[in-house]
């Protein structure tokens, strides 16, 4: 689904930054440094963003072999209805979630990520979904990323609640869901998760 030159982009930058971790000849690294900046103004005009943001997203993640980052996503499902958390940043609703934090277990992420984000105890059951961002519908990124989608048990049913970065959590109809935040969550990662908690998909989705 991503546009053709911007993920041509992406894959420039990262050979390029790989290359600068690895090259021990100086005239190779002045090579490499041209490509990650023309990389970075490909992606800041593909992307439609200042460059100043671009060089901001990607020296997050450089310092070795580039690889994609990790977004992880929660599905809490009670009574046919599933928990979304309105996002302060952008004031649309998501399933719990956010960037893997290093030195903790996908399930201990996604499982504090809902706690802090919703107020509500869970446990990670079931990897329902593995997706590769750029070949699903959401908006343009200049960044690569897999998005693993956690169907969650409750321990307990206490009343959600908004955390730090959440303005609101609440638990919605499938048929009547808010407006998504879709760098986040499209609907058919919801419609997923529905899928998978009524146990009608044996295994998990993957790209």
């Amino acid at each position: 689904m991503e546009d053709t030159w911007l993920a041509r982009a992406k894959r420039l930058l990262a050979l390029a930054e790989t290359g600068q971790h690895f090259t021990k000849d100086p005239f190779d690294r002045e090579r490499y440094d041209e490509i990650v900046h023309i990389a970075r103004d490909m992606l800041s005009d593909l992307g439609q963003v200042p460059l100043s943001r671009i060089n901001g997203l990607i020296s997050e993640h450089t310092g070795g072999y580039a690889t994609p980052s990790i977004d992880i996503r929660g599905a809490v499902i009670r009574d046919g209805h599933i928990l979304l958390v309105r996002e302060r940043s952008d004031d649309k609703w998501a399933m719990p979630g956010g960037f893997a934090d290093i030195g903790s277990s996908p399930a201990e992420n996604i499982e504090r990520e809902v706690w802090e984000e919703a107020g509500l105890r869970v446990q990670a059951q079931q990897l329902y979904a593995l997706r590769h961002k750029a070949r699903h519908p959401y908006p343009a990124d200049a960044r690569d990323f897999y998005k693993l989608f956690f169907l969650c048990d409750e321990v307990g049913a206490d009343a959600p609640q908004a955390g730090a970065e959440t303005s609101e959590a609440a638990f919605f109809a499938p048929d009547a869901l808010p407006d998504l935040s879709l760098t986040r969550n499209l609907q058919q990662d919801i419609e997923s998760a529905l899928v998978a908690c009524r146990a009608e998909q044996v295994s998990t989705l993957f790209d």
